[in-house]
């Protein structure tokens, strides 16, 4: 019987090992294909992968929220109009991770020669020349910090497991951020201020009251980060209710602490710089003591300490934070017959170890203000005039005429503006001419005159390309005693832009000495020369294209009751 067995077990096997005819039948299912590998084990381990950063939607210099910022040439706010006002771009390429061998880079210019000038943009590989670069970053995890998962009792074991031998790897299925990771990656992100973003405080955000239909005051204007504000707005009181109005109240103004950055525990406490007190006829005395909180009190037929201003103080910090706000208030008393009072607020911004410059237009001069002026060390931006504001100024007259009275009265050269100003010169027989010229210059010029004007009414230090270098001329007589009698700048400026609202920009300035000979009065006598300053402007816009076409007029007249029954 073993024997049959035997048998028939040999001949099933020789069965199975003989080769199957052509087009037979199986009568056994197929075997079921493998699994596929995960899309991220079947992809070539030396492909560079796609880049998780997109360059063409990077702007590190894109700082103002739904605003075009100046020279910013990847803002995705700025139009073809706003580039072609454009002087230079701020940030002429952007890449990625500088560790790539091979990365992707935006790179921007101007085409100057187009008119109107155009924006160039195109994107570009650049090869690292480094040889310890990154080939592939096929880790998505590193591209980004996440916090690491802190050992506990509950998840040692786990842990352990994970990372306690000498060497281990992260399969692909791990490759994913972890949602739990990316949340808690998020309850981490730093935030920060942006223009135009309203300052919260701990309750809600930093009230500037301001008239909104009428002109009564409402408190639900919020005070935007960076952006200078003065309103002023009526409100009703009453004398007998006034200690219950909390709008006229010190306390409701720097009661609620402002947070140092948006959706944080960091709280910046609202200080109080000064306070002024104003009578009832308007004189107004500055107290020595700020510590004291001063509220609204009634005293006989008066109420005191009412909140007739309040300016706000913000320092900030490059990163967007807030580190210091102090208030200023002016305190006031009303009468009994009272039945409002007229309120001002304002807000303004200073940044932390920088000094306040005020500008004179954006991004055009503004008629009446100052003209903006500096030096340039070699190999740096504009270092702004160190008289007040940075100014261009001429010589001051005085109702003496002195000149050598005036030395060192400068005021500020004004855009718009054609000034002259001088003085009367007494010279006698014992003047030296050497001494009197440098006297003389130093008098029209003054200490330090500037090297270099602003090009725009809001041109950065850092944007040398939008200073104008002063051109210096001297026209003077053959003698052997030169003195300058006179200097005259000559400010060329042209409308610039869109011819709907075209912005003045500065292209030319030149300041030309004239000297005279002098002739010395004879000793024991004196005489008088004029010594004269003056600065012209001079519009160099170029007429409207012969292809512009003006908007067409029509002359007509129109019936007397075309307008019926409206007047």
């Amino acid at each position: 019987m073993a024997a049959v067995m035997a048998a028939l077990r040999l001949a099933t096997l020789l069965l199975l090992l003989l080769p199957r005819p052509p087009g037979a039948a199986s009568a056994e299912p197929a075997p079921a294909p493998p699994p596929e590998p995960p899309a991220a084990a079947r992809a070539q381990p030396g492909r560079r992968p796609a880049p998780v950063t997109d360059v063409a939607e990077l702007c590190v210099c894109d700082l103002l929220v739904a605003q075009c910022d100046v020279n910013c040439c990847c803002d995705p706010d700025c139009s073809a109009a706003d580039f072609s006002l454009f002087t230079t771009c701020s940030v002429p390429i952007v890449t990625g991770d500088s560790h790539l061998c091979s990365q992707e880079a935006a790179v921007y210019s101007l085409d100057v020669e187009a008119n109107p000038p155009e924006r160039i943009f195109k994107l570009i590989d650049q090869i690292n020349p480094n040889v310890f670069c990154i080939h592939a970053a096929n880790y998505k995890q590193a591209l980004s910090f996440i916090s690491p998962e802190m050992p506990t009792s509950e998840n040692f074991d786990q842990l352990l497991k994970q990372f306690g031998s000498a060497a281990f790897s992260t399969e692909f299925d791990s490759w994913s951020i972890n949602p739990d990771s990316q949340d808690s990656s998020d309850a981490n992100e730093t935030y920060r201020y942006e223009y135009g973003v309203p300052i919260q405080t701990v309750d809600a955000f930093l009230r500037l009251p301001s008239p909104v239909v009428s002109s009564w005051c409402s408190d639900a204007n919020p005070a935007g980060f960076l952006v200078n504000q003065a309103t002023k707005c009526s409100r009703l009181v009453s004398a007998e209710k006034c200690s219950t109005i909390q709008a006229v109240s010190m306390l409701f103004y720097i009661n609620s602490s402002i947070l140092a950055v948006p959706k944080s525990g960091q709280m910046v406490n609202i200080t109080v710089q000064s306070i002024v007190v104003q009578s009832l006829n308007g004189i107004r005395t500055l107290l020595g003591s700020n510590e004291v909180l001063r509220l609204p009190t009634i005293l006989d037929e008066l109420c005191i300490n009412i909140v007739l201003g309040v300016s706000y103080h913000i320092t900030y910090t490059e990163a967007g934070e807030i580190i210091e706000a102090a208030a200023s208030f002016v305190l006031g008393a009303i009468t009994k017959e009272a039945l409002s009072i007229q309120q001002s607020f304002e807000i303004s911004f200073t940044q932390v170890n920088t000094k306040p410059v005020p500008l004179s237009g954006n991004p055009g001069y503004v008629v009446g203000l100052p003209v903006r002026a500096g030096f340039r060390p070699h190999g740096s931006g504009i270092i702004q005039n160190t008289n007040k504001y940075g100014q261009l100024t001429i010589l001051q007259s005085t109702s003496n005429q002195d000149c050598l009275a005036a030395a060192g009265a400068r005021t500020p050269v004004l855009f718009g503006y054609n000034m002259i100003s001088g003085c009367k010169l007494r010279i006698t027989a014992t003047m030296e001419c050497q001494l009197l010229t440098q006297t003389l210059l130093d008098l029209l010029k003054g200490q330090n005159f500037p090297e270099y004007v602003a090009s725009f009414g809001n041109s950065q230090a850092q944007d040398v390309l939008d200073w104008v270098p002063i051109t210096h001329l001297r026209t003077s007589e053959q003698s052997s005693c030169q003195i300058p009698v006179s200097l005259e700048i000559e400010v060329k400026w042209t409308k610039y832009g869109s011819l709907v609202n075209p912005q003045a920009r500065i292209v030319n300035v030149t300041a030309t000495v004239t000297t005279a000979t002098l002739n010395q009065p004879p000793s024991g006598r004196e005489r008088t020369i004029p010594i004269t300053s003056s600065v012209a402007f001079t519009d160099v816009s170029s007429p409207a294209e012969p292809g512009y076409k003006a908007r067409p007029t029509i002359n007509v007249k129109l019936p007397f009751d075309f307008f019926f029954p409206f007047v």
